[in-house]
């Protein structure tokens, strides 16, 4: 029975027969705080234990307790995910991998393994020192396994592809707390599915990836440029032109943010490019004609890319806790100038009227799709291998019970509906990691590959135990 001042779900959490050797930590104390605080608060799921366990084993455990308990989990790397959908878990017991870390690296074979607590910043220093590169987002702080479950897009999959075609194999332990190993061999139906709807199926205790020898010499050419609103059009005719003919050895992202030093709102692009400087500036001539503002131009170590995107803001932002970051998005398969050039002007509008917001963003991520597409359509159940670009609509505002934030939202969706109009999908489309929560299943998995997605998840799943980040049905 709940003592005094405890609910029922608090009691069931403290009365649970978890393993002995399972720490769990209780609300009140900074084990369990550094076990649960969020990149993100807005969306939040809401916890009554946390546990942070050292090994797969202990994870296994830890599962078949909380399953025989009825107490609902959530398992986390770097808890950055933005989507909504993760706040119908309260009162639920937060499992941390952070100490499953790992990275191991095998030059015979050509591979990582890596843990499923293991960080973007804690995979690409191993990675390079051993003489190979990887795919991976742009965000230190982030996943490095979950941030890929949905895909794993970036600076450089033009070149090397999306994280989930690197994935060679991984230990997942399913919703009856089995570990299993998917492969192309081993349970293929879940390894299909795992790539684009990971956190439907299971917790990845760890992972190997193939890797590649590095291109020039693990370099890349890095800009900064800042274009200010008389240059809007210019710029977006610019990105216009690479519709049809965008090296495959770049990707960049167009951030339009308010300029505190110009008092007006701008455009910060930084283009990442695999290969040498003579090079990037030759097929970056028509951005650099424009005579932007240069903060940064210089060839840099790939494994800086996350250090230095968006003149470091990105990097400094993922140190950051309890932010409110209510974040909408949108794929794009072509780039339409008068769109962006639209949304530009409502976005500096937005920002005079309502100055308290002016920290929001809309971040236009442009990245070549040309490894991508080298991938067989039906071999994994990522939907959007043609997408060319993808739209985040970042609001930002003070104080999660601040009626503001309806008005942000509802802005939000007016540019996403625009951005939708021109997008060349017939509908909104989800990258799914980026999902706001309120999308269709078809909007965020794709039509053609969500039946199998729902028969698996019926299958490997059909108690929904995973059903907080995204969930796919189980009727």
């Amino acid at each position: 029975m709940p003592t005094e001042g405890q609910s029922s779900s608090e009691a069931a959490c403290r009365n649970a027969r978890w393993p002995a050797q399972a720490n769990i930590q209780y609300p009140g104390s900074d084990a369990f705080t550094n076990a649960t605080i969020r990149w993100n608060a807005y969306g939040s799921p809401s916890y009554c234990a946390a546990v942070t366990p050292s090994s797969e084993e202990e994870v296994v455990s830890i599962v078949k307790a909380a399953n025989a308990a009825k107490i609902p989990f959530l398992a986390t790397g770097g808890r950055h995910n933005y989507g909504t959908t993760l706040q119908k878990l309260q009162n639920g017991l937060a499992i941390d991998l952070s100490l499953l870390n790992g990275v191991k690296i095998d030059e015979d074979s050509s591979t990582a393994t890596i843990g499923g607590g293991a960080k973007i910043r804690d995979v690409l220093g191993p990675v390079s020192e051993a003489g190979y590169q990887i795919p991976s987002g742009a965000c230190n702080c982030a996943g490095y396994i979950g941030s890929g479950m949905g895909g794993g897009i970036g600076y450089l999959e033009g070149t090397f592809g999306l994280v989930i075609d690197s994935l060679v194999s991984a230990r997942l332990i399913t919703a009856r707390g089995d570990l299993i190993e998917v492969s192309e061999s081993l349970n293929p139906d879940l390894f299909w599915a795992i790539r684009g709807a990971g956190t439907n199926f299971g917790i990845i205790t760890s992972a190997v990836y193939k890797l590649t020898k590095p291109v020039n010499d693990g370099q890349v050419f890095y800009a900064d440029l800042i274009y200010g609103a008389s240059q809007k059009s210019d710029y977006f005719n610019a990105m216009q032109t690479f519709n049809d003919n965008m090296p495959s050895q770049l990707g960049f992202s167009s951030a339009l943010f308010w300029n505190t030093t110009t008092n007006e709102t701008s455009i910060l692009a930084t283009f990442i490019y695999v290969g040498s400087e003579t090079e990037a500036r030759k097929d970056l001539a028509p951005f650099f004609d424009l005579n932007p503002v240069v903060f940064a131009a210089k060839m840099i170590p790939f494994i800086q890319v996350p250090n230095v995107v968006l003149m470091g803001v990105t990097d400094a932002s993922c140190y950051t806790s309890e932010g409110l970051h209510s974040i909408h998005t949108v794929n794009v398969r072509q780039f339409a100038a008068e769109t962006y050039a639209l949304v530009f002007d409502k976005f500096d509008a937005f920002m005079k009227e309502y100055p308290d917001s002016r920290t929001s963003a809309v971040i236009l991520e442009t990245f070549s799709n040309h490894a991508t597409l080298t991938v067989p359509d039906d071999s994994t159940a990522y939907p959007w291998r043609d997408a060319r670009g993808n739209v985040m609509l970042q609001l930002r505002w003070t104080g999660l019970d601040n009626p503001f934030g309806k008005t942000a939202n509802a802005f939000a969706l007016e540019l996403r509906d625009d951005f939708v109009a021109t997008s060349g999908y017939p509908e909104l489309s989800a990258y799914v990691s980026y999902a706001y929560g309120d999308e269709t299943l078809e909007q965020k998995f794709g039509r053609d590959k969500l039946p199998r997605l729902i028969e698996l998840k019926k299958k490997w799943d059909p108690e929904n135990v995973f059903g907080y980040c995204n969930p796919l049905p189980t009727q």
